[in-house]
């Protein structure tokens, strides 16, 4: 029997299917060469500058040395100022990626007790893309210099280096002729950039650190280093070193600086000491005062509170215009004698008031001192004496002679910038600034110095080096000039006859008159002049200008005391003597010279 059998079965389809594996392999491989390519592509073009910036840098990096500032010495020899080691903190802004940042800064906030955003602020100035390392911390503590180290994994892009830090040995020892430094804020970036600054730089703010910037500055050096992985340096590629500043010798004695700070104590205001003979600033002390060491790191608020509660600690008083009051009969007496108005034997009747277009003029002892010649009046300064001197010569004779005697106008010290020029009045000025005409009573207020009249106790200072060199104008200088390259003198061509006139009547002052605190053994021969200048409401200031020894002047003291009420005579010239009695004293036993 016959039994039908299944057809045999379809072999299995191979070739098509091969072929469709094979266009989802090749697929698949161009879809992954696609975006290999396409990444590649991205971090080439796009990202193609920063990568191969931070794959060489990764390996070298650019480090920047700061040049130690030069050193600040007082004529002797002794340090003023000088530069302590410490530690810095810097960030290396292209080693993260600008939203790796972040947890880092976080990290920091933390240990360095500073806002995120103080941090952030400088690591953006510089941008995430720089090789310099960018400062954001100074003077760090050992705390925080542990705690940094011993969490260094985890602050990839952060660096400890070794700096040095300014430092002030005397604390706030003639604080407002060193000044302070501080890093350099936008401002001052913005024009000091084309001479070589950069963000982070510190640089002198105020005094001396400011004004000789440029010789105590110095420049910048470097390294191009070799580091692994860790960023652990392997070795140096290249070298500049740092060019430190110059260091500076002043012409302060800091010996009879501290002196004369001691003397102020908390009294708000001034004392300057002067060579009469070159113009060489021994002593400049103002009071309140501050420690300008708070501003060699980051100031914390209670620094910054308690300097609040002073009254303009920064405000160096010596720089700054008062009323100079009777201390500016030597111009009055000046100007009434070189007018050719009164010749040195003139007596003239004093009062208890001179009245002037209906004003009464009133002497300061409200009675007159009889019949005096310029001496005697300069002796008990009488103010109605030198009323009719004003009166006679006018306000333009006063102005003119007060201008030759330095005054109206900066003195050439270095501390320009925070110096005031005074105001010397006249017609012109008044109508400038207060739309009057000048009036007789102006001229008589200006005569015993008050009314528009203003000086700094600095120009005071050189008003008494006139008389005392025979003279000559001076300007008055904080650089010593150990070459004596510079002629520091010029002669405002008085006669001698009037110098005499002058000499006499001061050294009478003392010998005699008003300036008795100065009548004393301890010190050599002392002529000098008392002042009380009127500031209502407030209290008057009080002043006392001298120089020793009177036949052979080689030092003049002005004190000037803000506001303190009483008289120059009983607050001021003790304040002068005691610095005079220092000065003398001192040079039996003289400092070596640099």
């Amino acid at each position: 029997m016959f039994t039908p059998t299944a057809p045999p079965s379809t072999p299995p389809r191979t070739i098509g299917r091969s072929l469709q594996s094979v266009f989802v392999m090749a697929a698949v491989s161009a879809l992954m060469l696609g975006g290999l390519g396409s990444r590649l592509a991205y971090l080439q073009l796009i990202e193609g500058d920063r990568n191969r910036q931070l794959a060489e840098e990764n390996r070298v990096r650019l480090v920047s040395k700061p040049p130690e500032r030069g050193q600040i010495f007082d004529r002797n020899g002794k340090l003023l100022v000088g530069s302590n080691p410490s530690y810095s903190l810097f960030l290396w802004p292209i080693a993260l990626e600008e939203a790796e940042w972040p947890i880092a800064l976080q990290r920091l906030s933390h240990i360095l007790r500073v806002p995120v955003t103080e941090i952030q602020t400088n690591l953006e100035k510089e941008g995430y893309n720089s090789p310099y390392r960018v400062r954001v911390a100074r003077g760090l503590t050992i705390q925080q210099v542990v705690a940094l180290e011993e969490a260094r994994t985890e602050l990839k892009g952060v660096e400890i280096d070794a700096e040095t830090m300014r430092y002030y040995p005397n604390g706030d020892l003639a604080a407002h002729v060193l000044g302070y430094t501080g890093e350099i804020t936008d401002s001052e970036l913005e024009s000091l950039e084309d001479r070589g600054y950069r963000m982070g730089d510190v640089l002198g703010k105020l005094g001396v650190e400011a004004a000789l910037e440029d010789q105590l500055r110095g420049e910048w050096g470097g390294q191009q280093v070799e580091v692994d992985a860790m960023g652990e340096v392997i070795r140096i590629l290249g070298e500049k070193p740092p060019i430190p500043g110059d260091d500076v010798i002043l012409t302060l004695n800091s010996d009879l600086q501290k002196k004369a700070e001691q003397v102020l104590g908390n009294t708000k205001g001034a004392i300057v000491a002067m060579d009469p003979r070159n113009g060489e600033v021994l002593a400049m002390a103002s009071r309140p005062a501050y420690d300008p060491n708070i501003f060699s790191s980051r100031i914390s608020d209670e620094q910054w509170q308690q300097l609040q509660a002073k009254e303009h600690p920064f405000l160096n008083r010596a720089l700054r215009s008062f009323a100079p009051a009777s201390t500016y009969k030597i111009i009055t007496t000046v100007a009434g004698l070189e007018s050719g108005k009164f010749s040195p034997g003139t007596v003239l009747p004093t009062f208890p008031y001179l009245e002037v277009g209906g004003i009464q003029f009133w002497d300061w002892n409200r009675a007159g001192f009889g019949p005096l010649s310029f001496q005697g009046a300069m002796t008990w300064s009488s103010d109605t004496f030198f009323y009719q001197i004003g009166r006679s010569v006018g306000g333009e004779v006063l102005a003119e002679w007060s201008r030759k005697f330095g005054m109206g106008q900066l003195t050439g010290i270095e501390l320009a910038e925070e110096e005031s020029p005074g105001v010397v009045p006249d017609n012109a000025w008044k109508e400038e600034m207060l739309d009057e005409i000048w009036y007789i009573g102006d001229s008589i207020n200006m005569s015993i110095g008050q009314g528009y009249m203003q000086a700094t106790p600095l120009q005071v200072a050189m008003m008494f080096a006139v008389p005392a060199n025979g003279g000559d104008l001076v300007q008055p200088h904080l650089q010593l000039d150990l070459q004596n390259r510079r002629e520091w003198t010029k002669s405002i061509n008085l006669k001698p006859s009037t110098i005499q006139v002058l000499r006499e009547g001061l050294r009478d002052v003392v010998q005699v008159g008003t300036g008795a605190a100065l009548r004393t053994n301890s010190i050599p021969p002392v002529a000098g002049k008392t002042g009380t200048a009127e500031d209502q409401p407030r209290k008057s200031h009080t002043w006392f200008g001298g120089y020793a020894p009177a036949d052979n002047p080689e030092i003049v003291v002005v004190a000037f005391t803000e506001n303190s009420g009483g008289g120059g005579g009983s607050l001021a010239a003790p304040m002068v003597r005691s610095i005079l009695e220092a000065y003398f004293q001192g040079q039996k036993t003289p400092a070596p010279k640099p």
